[in-house]
């Protein structure tokens, strides 16, 4: 893929990932109940590669913070921009560079993403002294999560699927 629709297709799905989440709480619904900032990441990774999915993982939760104020800066955005960018990383890897079926690639990047997420939390909560349990934590925002992680089994398939039906993955010279 060219290098420049890489980069603009980047932009366009971290700005996703901060208008979807909006979105949601403008509407009432929990975002950290059904995740919406993870489906644009996840897509992206799968359709665009490691490095530009690691990419939008980061740079989405850091933004989005900073601009919207949603994940809170600390202690939350830290740990997301792990989770997620582990997410671009791991899913773009496997999808692209290994040729893994895409569900594998998907539930790999989510099982391995949570780890570092985790990691994170953990890590998080010794530095900043918070005095929660960090497995706690992670076990009730996976909990909680969970109807997101059904939700992104379910869409983010359909658009990698639309996406690369599409065409949009390879460049045409006119």
């Amino acid at each position: 893929m060219n290098q420049v629709r890489k980069i603009v297709l980047s932009s366009a799905f971290i700005a996703f990932g901060i208008v979807l989440p909006v979105a949601f709480h403008f509407t009432g619904i929990a975002g950290s109940i059904f995740l919406p900032m993870h489906i644009p990441v996840l897509i992206a990774g799968l359709f665009l590669g490691a490095r530009a999915g690691v990419a939008v993982g980061v740079l989405t939760p850091i933004i989005s913070s900073l601009t919207t104020g949603m994940p809170p800066l600390l202690p939350m955005m830290p740990a997301m921009a792990a989770e997620l960018g582990a997410f671009g990383l791991i899913g773009g890897y496997f999808y692209k560079t290994r040729k893994a079926p895409l569900l594998v690639s998907l539930l790999s990047a989510m099982v391995l993403g949570r780890l570092v997420s985790l990691v994170m939390n953990y890590g998080l909560v010794l530095f900043l002294n918070l005095g929660i349990d960090p497995i706690y934590y992670f076990s009730a925002s996976v909990i909680k999560g969970l109807p997101g992680i059904i939700i992104q089994f379910i869409t983010v398939p359909f658009f990698i699927k639309k996406l690369e039906a599409a065409g949009l993955q390879e460049y045409r010279r006119r």
